[in-house]
């Protein structure tokens, strides 16, 4: 849901801010006083198209701002961009800068981010029916997605079989392809896995171990000095610790007889004696061990030679270079094995597509009965709203394997006629914006009205969260105009609707009410936007039935009609 949408030094308005609410939002205005201006802001926050032509004059640069809802889709997204989200965060802050230069800025969450991460999130996020453009458009995904969320239709049965057969066509591909260069390439491979395999390297960590097995042996008689000396301090010596600690212990032991208190400090003394005996037994086992081998050095330096050319070759680390040797073998295996291996892919790729066949079989068979019922009930919701047309919705399955997909092997396509006789075409070449904007309101409510009549039983598809629909009352009015109104109500009920109307009728079902104003300060034009209180709304509707002047018949009539609509 979008919360919050601000706008500064963006074409007419200095600074406004809209705060959004669920339900219908619905905004109105005088003609000329901006209120696409504010749904061009938010198409620029979901990746449309920027130009220096919005900052407003005498501005360096104008920014747009919105706070939406956090989702998990937006936050896999978010993730997958290396943008931080925080865990607790139930909003995402997406910003915009463009500065009258022509140079532009994008943040989301307060870090710097790109145009295509906008317009990956747009879809999660919102849906934007403008004048004459569908922001992330009604293309032949969204179709898709449409008619699946109305039939009920679950795709992941296709995804897993399409992931397995196009991993298995994959592999088979690299191993047919190139088979000139494999073939040379396995000479190299044999060299290289018989070089690793010849060092039998069996431990990862056996160069830390030999280092530090030189550096003893490196330094014998010093530790061997060390080791006698430490010894001679701690037992041999007349004054040793050993035998320092034995007479104070004798000394404490007698104070505890008769003075429990330093029964602890006889305990603790004991301790230490024991301790000191037992690293001199350690130092002086370990001097006893020392010796000097310089032909052990000489094998260690060798072995530490042929690791560190290993590592030069194949890997950081030895754990890197016995990975390595396990890929060459791999590799020179099916090489060697390639028929075999060429034999069990293509039994696996003839499984995987049969497998595919029948999953994409049976998703294509319920979207064409699903397309049937669709285009007849969103049919008579077209047609409530003041137009005649003719509606259908088109599956063609492409059965060849240059047609398979993730989602089955379909392409939906929506077409209507707008009049009588002519041609249906695709929604995008419906020349007005305002007629498209209600076929995607009328498509919209079917869509939702089978969904919730279908209650639990669906796995619903994710479809935006907020739908924005431009001016949808464009040659409408009376009752067509108060269906459009009820249709966008109900609509409402499961998602937020933004909505720029010019009519009393659809103003009514308003949850949140938004006047856009156009004011002079300072001999300067700007737009404000303000959210009216009851009494203002029934002024503004009543100013939109009888213009500028208000009446007593024109304030009553605004009254019942949003009585009415409650």
């Amino acid at each position: 849901m979008l919360l919050e949408l601000r706008a500064e030094n963006y074409a007419v308005i200095d600074r406004a801010v809209a705060t959004f609410g669920r339900g219908l939002n619905l905004l109105t205005g005088e003609t000329g006083a901006g209120k696409s201006i504010l749904i061009d802001a938010l198409a620029l926050l979901l990746g449309g198209k920027a130009s220096s032509d919005v900052v407003r004059h005498g501005a360096e640069k104008a920014v747009v701002g919105c706070v939406f809802e956090m989702t998990s889709g937006a936050r896999a997204i978010l993730e997958a961009n290396g943008i931080d989200v925080d865990a607790d965060e139930g909003t995402i802050l997406l910003r915009r800068e463009i500065a009258s230069g022509g140079k532009g800025r994008v943040f989301v969450n307060n870090q710097p981010a790109t145009v295509g991460v906008l317009r990956q999130l747009a879809p999660e996020l919102a849906l934007v029916h403008s004048q004459g453009e569908t922001l992330g458009s009604f293309d032949e995904a969204q179709q898709r997605l449409l008619l699946d969320r109305f039939g009920g239709i679950v795709t992941d049965g296709v995804a897993e079989a399409y992931a397995a057969w196009r991993g298995t066509a994959e592999r088979l591909r690299e191993l047919e392809s190139d088979e000139q260069d494999r073939l040379r390439m396995a000479d190299l491979w044999r060299f290289q896995a018989g070089e690793i395999s010849s060092a039998g390297l069996k431990d990862e960590d056996e160069d830390a171990q030999l280092e530090a097995e030189k550096r003893v042996l490196a330094n014998t008689e010093r530790l061997y000095t060390a080791s006698m000396s430490a010894q001679e301090l701690l037992y041999e010596g007349e004054q040793s610790a050993e035998s320092l600690l034995g007479a104070a212990l004798k000394h404490v032991q007698e104070l505890a007889r008769f003075e429990r208190r330093f029964e602890a400090a006889a305990q603790q003394l004991a301790g230490a004696k024991a301790a000191v005996e037992d690293v001199s037994a350690e130092v002086r086992d370990f001097a006893d061990n020392l010796h000097a081998a310089p032909e052990r050095v000489d094998e260690i330096e060798e072995r530490l030679e042929v690791l560190d050319r290993l590592k030069r070759k194949y890997g950081r680390t030895l754990a890197e270079v016995i990975a390595f040797g396990v890929e060459v073998g791999t590799k020179l295996a099916e090489v060697e094995n390639r028929d075999a291996v060429l034999a069990e892919l293509k039994g696996r790729l003839d499984a995987d597509a049969e497998r595919y066949r029948v999953a994409a079989e049976a998703v294509a068979a319920a979207r064409v009965a699903a397309a049937g019922r669709l285009e007849k009930m969103a049919e008579g919701q077209i047609n409530d709203l003041a137009m005649k047309t003719r509606f259908h919705v088109r599956v063609v399955a492409e059965r060849d394997t240059t047609g398979w997909t993730a989602h089955g092997w379909d392409t939906v396509e929506c077409l209507i006629a707008t009049n009588a006789g002519e041609p249906l075409k695709p929604l995008e070449e419906i020349a007005s914006g305002g007629e498209m904007s209600r076929v995607m309101l009328a498509l919209k409510v079917t869509v939702e009205d089978e969904v919730s009549g279908a209650g639990k039983r669906r796995k619903k598809t994710v479809l935006p969260r907020t739908l924005v629909f431009d001016e949808i009352d464009i040659g409408i009015g009376g009752r067509a105009a108060e269906a459009v109104g009820q249709k966008l109500k109900t609509l409402s009920d499961g998602q937020q609707v933004l909505c720029i109307t010019h009519l009393p009728q659809i103003a009514a079902f308003a949850d949140q009410h938004f006047l856009i104003a156009k004011t002079e300060r300072q001999g300067r034009t700007q737009t404000e936007v303000r959210r009216m209180e009851q009494g203002e709304r029934i002024e503004e509707i009543a100013r939109m039935l009888s213009g500028a002047k208000l009446t007593e018949t024109s304030l009553k009539h605004a009254q019942h009609l949003v009585e009415t609509s409650r």
